[in-house]
């Protein structure tokens, strides 16, 4: 089948390298793609939050299967657009990514169904906000209500950290996301990701990982959109994961499908967990990145397979065959990130490091230039790997990252601390 993937990160070429390996996939094209994904599909230029383009592309070119990597296109319905011209599509509609896409909106969706959270207040003028976390006073946190690139979050462990954060979202810092302020209960404990397919009714945990957030060694530093990620997290424990489904997953999807918004795709569900209790940090209704890169290392061909039945409404039928293994990645960035960076510095050494399926270099932000691959963004490559212990496929992944020459690059040296 021709199949279409939509976005240009290293959670885009993870999974057109795994949906690359599946016999079921003929042609494999991808929007706007990287200098990575092209190597195993042919990148096209289209505007992927135009629904019309997309659908446009898939009349001409047979696109049997679209999957929707960013929430961007998600918000902005690409997904009911496909559909509406019968075009199978990986991906939830606008009203479902409602999930990620209004943080009150979650929170909404938690109070109707049950699902442990944490308290919350939700402003859209700032001296009400600032009233509030004052009489709640520090550790809190304050979040921006819509969609920021994932760096519209502020824990603040003082009272003047939280009313900055008030100020920058309500002076404009994140666009119109920050039009409305959540602020929520600080909730200590260890935070883990779950990713659950789901085609509306049934679901399928298809695996569990952690992120490191923030910039540098010893997580010090800005937050980040991940600066590393490994799976599986052993927080998440077979009782945990249970709770997780029973208490917040499940009542979720089922609240979604009363409203007449049935959620299908991925649905990747942060969690803190103390004394073996998760509750929900907040839902993203797309693969994260990057555990995208540790979940695909693991998944493989079967990625496929999965997301063509979540799909067509047929999870009931898949079962996943899951190796005993580990899967580690390093984001390599770009020296400034998450602040200014410089763009277009080349990088060398890349060459002979993907080792079969055990270690893959994933772009995030390249491009090409001759036989020269460019940096252009802040998080540029993902250093992946596996083993049969997450110690193994931690040293494949830092052995290989070593070899990679690029002047203007920098990566945490601590990435699975936690966990080893």
């Amino acid at each position: 089948m021709n199949i279409l993937i939509l976005g240009s990160g290293g959670r885009e070429h993870a999974l057109a390298w795994a949906v690359n390996q599946n016999p079921k996939c003929d042609t494999l094209f991808c929007a706007p793609g990287n200098a990575g994904i092209a190597a195993v599909a042919t990148c096209v230029d289209l505007n992927i939050d135009n629904g019309a383009e997309i659908v446009a592309f898939c009349a001409q070119h047979k696109i049997e299967f679209v999957i929707v990597g960013p929430e961007g296109p998600l918000a902005a319905g690409v997904s009911d657009d496909l559909r509406a011209a019968n075009i199978l599509t990986f991906g939830p509609s606008a009203a479902a990514a409602q999930l990620e896409a209004s943080k009150a909106f979650t929170k909404e969706i938690c109070d109707a169904s049950g699902a442990p959270t944490a308290a919350y207040a939700c402003f859209t003028e700032l001296v009400p906000a600032i009233e509030y976390v004052t009489a709640q006073g520090a550790p809190i946190v304050v979040k921006a209500d819509g969609l920021a690139g994932g760096k519209g979050v502020i824990v603040a462990m003082t009272l003047d950290e939280a009313i900055d954060g008030l100020r920058d979202i309500f002076g404009g810092a994140f666009g119109t996301a920050g039009a409305e302020v959540v602020i929520e209960e600080f909730m200590d404990g260890e935070e883990a990701s779950f990713f659950i397919l789901s085609d509306g009714k049934n679901i399928l945990p298809i695996g569990t990982a952690q992120d490191h957030k923030r910039a540098y060694d010893g997580d010090k530093g800005p937050n980040t959109g991940g600066m590393g990620a490994y799976s599986p997290a052993p927080v998440m424990s077979h009782v945990v994961t249970t709770k997780a489904i029973a208490e917040i997953v499940q009542p979720t999807v089922d609240e979604m499908a009363r409203r007449g918004t049935p959620y299908q795709g991925v649905l990747y569900a942060g969690f803190m967990i103390k004394d073996g209790q998760p509750r929900l940090v907040e839902y993203n209704v797309r693969f994260g990145d990057p555990e995208c890169q540790v979940l695909m290392m693991r998944l493989g061909a079967q990625a496929l397979d999965a997301m063509l039945a979540c799909a067509k409404g047929e999870l009931d039928t898949v079962q996943l065959n899951w190796a005993d293994d580990h899967a580690l990645t390093i984001v390599y960035a770009a020296k400034g990130y998450p602040a200014a960076y410089e763009k277009n510095t080349p990088i060398k050494g890349l060459d002979g490091l993907n080792d079969a399926s055990m270690i893959h270099v994933f772009h995030a932000g390249t491009k090409a230039d001759g036989d020269t691959v460019l940096a252009t963004g802040g998080r540029v490559l993902n250093v992946t790997a596996r083993g049969a212990s997450l110690q193994e496929a931690r040293d494949r992944a830092y052995a290989a990252i070593e070899k990679i020459e690029w002047d203007n690059g920098f990566y945490r040296n601590d990435i699975g601390w936690r966990a080893l």
